[in-house]
């Protein structure tokens, strides 16, 4: 293959605290060794339609503290066929982009393996997740962003728990990772904590609620979203039943751990 002069750079599935940060490191490092560089918007789904900008300098001033991404972000079910995928590669080689550099998660790097391999483009991945899901890496571009929002967010429940003696349980995210359940969980100093990697016993859960600490009324539980058990509002109902006379609030903390600013 020639000489790679031209770098496209595209964030790709949910997005995650950093990748901002990542676009201006790939953008400015580019730039460094005197190659141009072409953000691919909203992802494969740019790659597909042709969606490219020019981008230098300027276009990545300022970005380095704000979550989210300036180049937008999309899943794109098109990219999985082989008709899509001729298409992105149709408008790489027109626009005379040479390699690409993918942010993103598991699904970005699966799109970006079977790309690189049918074509045989060059293409890095550099991890992009809250989830922290990946191989090949001990933290993830928004994890630790994610396990601070987490954090805050359930020290707050806390401070009102405590105020009405009420046991909480706290959905987070994490797909089919426990990752961010796991690390907020122990940082919180939750009573329990339920991730899909582990099986989830109610009996023991429930032992564990009626023998816990008698002098404290209050109770955190966090749950990883993919957790076999069903998510908080399902262990809800269930912790309801078995204790009928204790005041069970459920709380799911959304898509606030995908913002802010990256830590």
């Amino acid at each position: 293959m020639s000489k790679i002069q031209n770098i496209g750079v595209l964030t790709s599935g949910g997005d995650s605290p950093g990748m901002n940060a990542a676009i201006r490191a790939v953008v400015r490092g580019s730039l460094y060794y005197k190659l141009k560089v072409t953000g691919v918007l909203r992802g494969y789904d740019g790659l597909i339609n042709a969606d490219f900008i020019s981008m230098d300098g300027k276009s990545v001033a300022n970005i380095i503290q704000r979550g989210g991404t300036i180049l937008k972000t999309a899943r794109c079910d098109d990219f999985r066929s082989k008709e899509g995928r001729a298409k992105a590669y149709k408008n790489l080689v027109e626009s005379n982009i040479d390699a690409l550099v993918v942010i993103g998660g598991d699904g970005t790097f699966t799109g970006a393996d079977v790309f690189s391999q049918e074509y045989d483009f060059p293409i890095i991945g550099l991890p992009g997740t809250i989830d922290n899901d990946l191989e090949g890496t001990d933290l993830t571009i928004g994890y630790d962003t994610a396990i601070n929002t987490v954090v805050n967010a359930v020290d707050k429940i806390r401070d009102t728990a405590e105020s009405h003696d009420r046991l909480f349980i706290v959905e987070v995210m994490g797909r089919d990772s426990g990752m961010i359940a796991l690390r907020s969980g122990i940082g919180v100093g939750a009573e329990a904590i339920l991730i899909p990697e582990a099986k989830t016993g109610m009996d023991d859960l429930v032992h564990r609620i009626e023998h816990g600490r008698k002098d404290k009324a209050s109770k955190i539980i966090v749950v990883a979203e993919g957790d076999e058990a069903g998510g908080a509002y399902n262990v809800g109902e269930v912790l309801k039943e078995k204790f009928p006379h204790h005041d069970i609030r459920v709380s799911v903390l959304g898509h606030i751990q995908r913002g802010g600013s990256p830590s």
